[in-house]
């Protein structure tokens, strides 16, 4: 490969992870408006990702699209109207292009953004609108902030958005190893907030327990995990906050932890399959909130940013990063669900 050339990967099709495909293109030079051009030096997955390459949830492409939504690098050249960046800058992607920035997003929006209709970050170069970018934490690798875009921001959604703010003395409840629940653990843990952890073994409840989490429940054998939970709250009143990654599979334990007035985050759909049915009535009966989540607005990111600097928090990245020239293996890595909090490729 040239100088002038570079690899990124394209989606052939929506028929699995052998859809993705290696190919060689040439750098941009002459940008145009708000188009900056950035060095990649790592990316990071998403489920999502996945189930954009599987052609599943209803996620169309546009043809040959570049995947992934989530990256970090440096600017190296900026078109004639940019105004937020220069050459030089290490920034971090915003998966809403265009998208206003203080405007929380629906699927609708997310279904446009990067990865899926606009080019993503599975590539070494990358020609952005600014408005797709945003300063990267000071304090981290490229490794680190390439985890942000996505799960990072949607924890952070979880816990600081929607006009309630975690602090000290909540209890915050988390499910699972995957980006979303480990990032809710760190950023909870921070704001002084204690946190219960529900995972599937013992060897992964032994790295939540040293992340923060000060009790774990393994879930394949504690199936009434959310009365437990509660249970392990002062005077049984149940927890402040449930950031629920399972939807169907999970929501109905989540609803017997939380507190009166406490909220239950819905932040994904991993489950497939419902416990017990669970309905709007339920919130009425348990007197709390459920709270669905899609990403989170820009100003999120630039808030969530600040806050990592002033805790000098590290995201965690799985024990395996892969290369540029690995991308199918990571995605085989995240769909067999090998991976603790985020699988990360090395562009650069």
């Amino acid at each position: 490969m040239t100088a002038k050339h570079y690899k990124q990967w394209h989606l052939t099709s929506q028929t699995g992870i052998s859809s993705l495909v290696a190919l060689e293109t040439k750098i941009p030079t002459n940008l145009t408006g708000h188009e900056v051009l950035v060095k990649i030096h790592a990316a990071s997955l998403n489920y999502r990702d996945v189930a954009i390459a599987k052609g599943t949830r209803n996620l169309v492409i546009t043809p040959h699209v570049v995947p992934g939504s989530d990256g970090a690098g440096t600017i190296l050249s900026t078109g004639p109207s940019v105004t937020c960046f220069t050459p030089g800058d290490t920034v971090l992607m915003h998966m809403l292009p265009h998208f206003p920035a203080s405007a929380f997003p629906t699927m609708a929006e997310v279904c446009g953004g990067l990865g899926q209709q606009v080019d993503g970050t599975m590539r070494e170069y990358g020609v952005f609108d600014e408005s797709a970018l945003v300063r990267m934490p000071a304090n981290l690798t490229f490794e680190e902030a390439a985890t942000l875009g996505c799960s990072g921001l949607t924890a952070w959604n979880a816990l600081f958005g929607g006009g309630r703010t975690v602090a000290e003395g909540d209890v915050v409840l988390t499910q699972g190893t995957g980006g979303v629940s480990i990032a809710a653990l760190q950023f909870a843990h921070a704001a002084g907030a204690t946190i219960i952890s529900t995972t599937s073994s013992a060897a992964k409840a032994a790295r939540l327990s040293a992340l923060g989490a000060a009790h774990t429940i393994n879930y394949n054998t504690t199936p009434n995990w959310g009365e437990v939970a509660k249970s392990l709250t002062p005077s049984s009143i149940g927890v402040t906050n449930v950031i629920d990654v399972g939807g169907l599979s999970t929501l109905s334990e989540s609803l017997k932890a939380v507190r009166v007035e406490g909220i239950v985050t819905a932040t994904g759909v991993l489950g497939s399959k419902a416990k017990e049915p669970s309905s709007l009535l339920d919130t009425v009966w348990r007197v709390c909130s459920v709270r669905g989540i899609v990403l989170g607005s820009k100003r999120q990111i630039e808030d969530m940013v600040k806050f990592i600097e002033e805790k000098d928090l590290r995201p965690v990245v799985d024990e395996r990063i892969f290369k540029i020239e690995e991308v199918q293996d990571a995605y085989r890595w995240i769909d067999e669900q090998r991976h603790f909090s985020k699988v990360v490729i090395k562009i650069a």
